[in-house]
């Protein structure tokens, strides 16, 4: 199908969109997506065949997280989501707030410590340089909730709200660019909140459940304005293709509901991922408490035995 106003053709992918573009299911996500896949395998059969366990739970949050990337970049709906604001919207919320929250279970920066071989002595291998990375001050930065919270939440309405998201559509660097941003975005978001990975944040349960619910407010509101306007709001897509069947407004108010329902979906997976990982973080102190205490028994049992014998020593 054909629309003049953008001369996009979409019979057959990939399409031609724009200036000239060509969008399918894009190859820079596709090499990502294939290359994260095999370095965490190899690092779990490096792990396996020194002897030492990954929880297979790990690696089952790391596949899925990656697939639900492949399935939103990688396939026909990369394609209709430069058509159609709905299914943008649709890739916008599943890279940004479901894969990061997946891919953190899969915890890689700890499967990456533990796989990579470490550098002789006053050396540097990839293994020093990431924990220098874990300890610098820009992850110090960039990972604090004075500045997580509000890039999540600029992310939202300084691109969609101002020409910034025309401009980067208009190009398939842009496109990519776009999209990257939205996952990182994600990843730095929840990483300090649910990341089972070593950082520099690592607030208590109780403010980790606060910073999450601070920024998923303003989530909704943006789903809410989207689904309130009353003209489209951006251009890129102002002249949906015909044979959709469909108008821009109407698009636009779908976008929205998608963007305001997504802000419940990943609170409550995150929300059950926090309370998770409290009841096994209370379970283990308690595990170290009681072994503590057996020590501390056994301990006295044999004072009071040695006072016993020193007793009966005495007597003879």
């Amino acid at each position: 199908m054909d629309h003049s106003g953008h001369g996009m053709t979409m019979d057959l992918p990939p399409f031609t969109l724009g200036r000239g573009m060509e969008f399918g299911g894009d190859p820079f996500f596709l090499v990502g997506c294939l290359l994260a896949l095999v370095l965490y395998g190899w690092a779990v059969a490096r792990l396996r065949r020194r002897g030492d366990a990954w929880p297979v739970g790990r690696t089952v949050a790391w596949v899925i997280g990656i697939l639900t990337v492949a399935l939103v970049m990688c396939t026909q709906l990369n394609d209709y989501g430069m058509v159609m604001f709905s299914v943008h919207m649709v890739q916008h919320m599943v890279i940004s707030m479901l894969s990061p929250i997946l891919l953190l279970l899969g915890a890689p920066v700890t499967l990456a410590l533990r796989a990579l071989p470490a550098a002789g002595r006053g050396r540097k291998g990839p293994r020093e340089l990431l924990v220098a990375l874990l300890h610098s001050r820009y992850m110090r930065i960039i990972s604090h909730p004075a500045f997580t919270i509000p890039l999540f939440i600029a992310s939202l309405y300084a691109l969609y709200f101002s020409p910034i998201f025309d401009f980067l559509m208009e190009s398939r660097v842009g496109h990519i660019a776009m999209m990257v941003h939205f996952l990182a975005v994600g990843l730095a978001f929840f990483w300090p909140i649910m990341g089972v990975d070593p950082g520099p944040h690592r607030p208590g349960y109780v403010m980790r459940m606060l910073e999450l619910f601070a920024g998923m407010p303003f989530h909704a509101f943006f789903g809410i304005a989207l689904m309130m306007g009353t003209e489209p709001m951006v251009d890129t897509y102002l002249h949906p293709p015909a044979s959709l069947g469909i108008d821009a407004l109407s698009d636009q108010m779908a976008a929205g509901g998608i963007a305001w329902a997504f802000s419940e979906i990943p609170s409550v997976v995150v929300l059950i991922a926090l309370v998770y990982q409290w009841y096994r973080s209370e379970e283990r102190q308690s595990q170290r408490a009681d072994r503590a205490a057996d020590r501390n028994g056994d301990q006295d049992l044999a004072d009071y035995n040695a006072y016993l014998a020193s007793l009966n020593a005495r007597g003879r």
